[in-house]
C-alpha cells in the first residue's frame, strides 16, 4: 500500500515515481533500512535490481524475512541491538507479492485486490460454481497480509468476502475443523455485497473534471546547444532560450530571450547596451554578472522569464508551432550554469521547462478561442 509515502528517482531526465517500505538487509549482520519500489519495476535494496533479481535477493536472504533470535541488527546512525524472540509476518513469497501489487498501484493498473473484486462482481452477475472458483482463486492470490483491507471495511474486514467465495456448507480457510459456512452467514454476505454495490452505484463518479493528471506524450530533453548559425530545421533546439529569435523588452530588441533576460536583470544602461550587442549568450551573461543587479531580481525573475517566453512565441509563429508540436510532453531543460532554470540530471528545479509548458498552454488557449487576462507589469 502506497499511502502518502511518495518519492521518485530520475532516469534520463524523467521522474520515475516510487514509494518505500521498511525492510531488513542481511549483509553479515542485519540492517534496518528502506526498500524503494519504482513504477518501472526497479527496486532499490542497496542497489537497483529488477523484479526477478529482487526475487533472488529474497530467496538468498539478502532481503531478510526470517530474523534469527540473537542476531545483531542496526539502524544507520540510530541504534544497534540484538533480536530477542523476533516475530515476523512476511515470507519471501508474501513480500514479493506485495511488491508486485505496489508496482501495479504505481502504474494505475489493477492489483491483486482489484482483480479479486472484479472476479467477485463476475460471480455476483452469474452465480455459477465456475465463477465462484475463479473468485476464490483471485481472493487467495491477494497477499495474506493485505486481504483484510480488500473491502475497505475496518469493522468487518474481509469476512463477507471469505464467506462469499467459499459458499455455504464449505470450509473456510483457517477455520476450526467442522465449522463450514452456514446458509445464514452466506445470505448475510450476499446482502452485504448487494448493499455495497448499491452504495458504489450511487456514489458520485470521481473522474477528472478537466483532463488527465499526467502527460500522455514522452518527455522531451532540451539539451544545451551552441548556435554558430541558425539551422534550417532547428527542431526542439529552437525552444532553447539562447536560440536566435529577437524579442523586445523596454523598447529595445534583443537577439534572444537569454540576452533580454540578462539585460533586464540590471538597470545599468551601458551594461544593457553591451548585453544587446554581445555575440554570445555567455558574453551577455558575463556582462550582466559584472553589472549591478536590479533590486528584487530574485523574486521577479520568474515573471520576467515568463513574459519573455510569451513574447518569443507570440512574435515567431514558426517557433510557436515547434512548441505546440510537443503536445503535453514534460520539457526537461538543461542549464549548466543554473540549477534554478535547468533540470541538470534531476538536481535542478527545471523552471525553464516548466515555464515553456505554461506558455505552450497559453498558446493552446488562444487556439481554443479562450480570452486570457492581460499580463501587466511583468511584460514590460
Amino acid at each position: 500500500m502506497i499511502g502518502n509515502r511518495i518519492t521518485y528517482r530520475t532516469a534520463d531526465g524523467v521522474r520515475v515515481p516510487g514509494t518505500w517500505r521498511h525492510a531488513f538487509i542481511r549483509n553479515g549482520d542485519y540492517f534496518l533500512t528502506d526498500l524503494f519500489i519504482y513504477a518501472d519495476g526497479l527496486i532499490d535494496c542497496w542497489g537497483l535490481v529488477t523484479l526477478e533479481e529482487f526475487a533472488e535477493k529474497l530467496r538468498c536472504g539478502w532481503v531478510a524475512t526470517e530474523l534469527p533470535d540473537g542476531a545483531r541488527v542496526s539502524a544507520h546512525e540510530l541504534a544497534a541491538w540484538r533480536f530477542s524472540e523476533p516475530r515476523t509476518w512476511l515470507t519471501p513469497e508474501l513480500l514479493l507479492a506485495e511488491v508486485r501489487d505496489t508496482i501495479d498501484q504505481l502504474n494505475g493498473r489493477p492489483d491483486s485486490t482489484d482483480r479479486c473484486l472484479a472476479a467477485v462482481d463476475a460471480f455476483l452477475a452469474d452465480r455459477t460454481e465456475e465463477n465462484r472458483t475463479a473468485a476464490r482463486a483471485a481472493y487467495l492470490a491477494i497477499p495474506e497480509t493485505q486481504r483484510h483491507y480488500a473491502l475497505g471495511d475496518m469493522d468487518r474486514k474481509d469476512w463477507p468476502l471469505q464467506v462469499l467465495v467459499t459458499g455455504p456448507g464449505e470450509q473456510l480457510d483457517g477455520a476450526p475443523a467442522g465449522e463450514p459456512v452456514t446458509q445464514e452467514e452466506y445470505d448475510d454476505a450476499i446482502a452485504y455485497f448487494e448493499e455495497r454495490a448499491k452504495w458504489i452505484a450511487e456514489r458520485p463518479a470521481r473522474v477528472p473534471a478537466d483532463g488527465p493528471a499526467t502527460p500522455f506524450a514522452p518527455a522531451i530533453h532540451l539539451y544545451q546547444s551552441h548556435f554558430r548559425k541558425v539551422p534550417d530545421d532547428p527542431g526542439t533546439t529552437a525552444l532553447r532560450n539562447d536560440f536566435p529569435a529577437p524579442v523586445p523588452a523596454d523598447g529595445i530588441t534583443y537577439p534572444s530571450v537569454a540576452h533580454a533576460y540578462w539585460a533586464l536583470s540590471t538597470t545599468d544602461p551601458d551594461a544593457r547596451a553591451a548585453i544587446r550587442d554581445a555575440n554570445t549568450v555567455y558574453a551577455a551573461r558575463d556582462i550582466a554578472a559584472g553589472a549591478p543587479r536590479r533590486d528584487g531580481w530574485e523574486q521577479a525573475r520568474t515573471a520576467v522569464m515568463t513574459a519573455l517566453l510569451r513574447a518569443k512565441y507570440t512574435r515567431h509563429p514558426a517557433l510557436a508551432r515547434i512548441l505546440l508540436d510537443t503536445h503535453d510532453a514534460t520539457l526537461v531543460y538543461d542549464d549548466s550554469d543554473s540549477g534554478f532554470w535547468g533540470d541538470n540530471g534531476g538536481r535542478g528545479r527545471n523552471w525553464t521547462g516548466r515555464l515553456l509548458e505554461l506558455v505552450r498552454s497559453g498558446l493552446r488557449a488562444e487556439q481554443a478561442g479562450i480570452t486570457l487576462p492581460e499580463g501587466g507589469a511583468a511584460e514590460r
